[in-house]
């Protein structure tokens, strides 16, 4: 018994459009604020990292933007407390993958 038969079992008074279904994709566009974000560097348990903090839009969006960053150094780390925890000192390379996006960042730290 495949799907349909089990959609007819359930639901026998219901017939099936013929019609496709249209499907819109939108780009979602990241936030752009006025204050600048912050980047900076720490060393947490003598290991290096960068953390960036000061997004003012969506937490979705910020969890977005770490995984780009993330995927685009091939590097590990996590979002937490409201910022992205990169692991390693990769402040430049972050710095320049965000302003291309345009968003403002000032590098905080060493």
């Amino acid at each position: 018994m495949d799907l349909q038969d089990q959609l007819k079992n359930l639901f026998p008074d219901h017939i099936p459009s013929q019609e496709p279904e249209e499907t819109q994709e939108e780009d979602h566009v990241l936030f752009i604020q006025k204050d600048p974000m912050i980047c900076k560097y720490e060393k947490r348990k003598g290991k290096p990292v960068t953390i960036i903090e000061g997004y003012e839009g969506s937490e979705e969006d910020f969890k977005a933007l770490a995984k780009e960053i993330k995927t685009k150094l091939s590097v590990g780390g996590s979002f937490k407390d409201a910022s992205i925890i990169i692991q390693g000192d990769y402040r430049d390379k972050i710095m320049e993958i965000l302003k291309i996006k345009g968003f403002k960042v000032k590098r905080v730290g060493g």
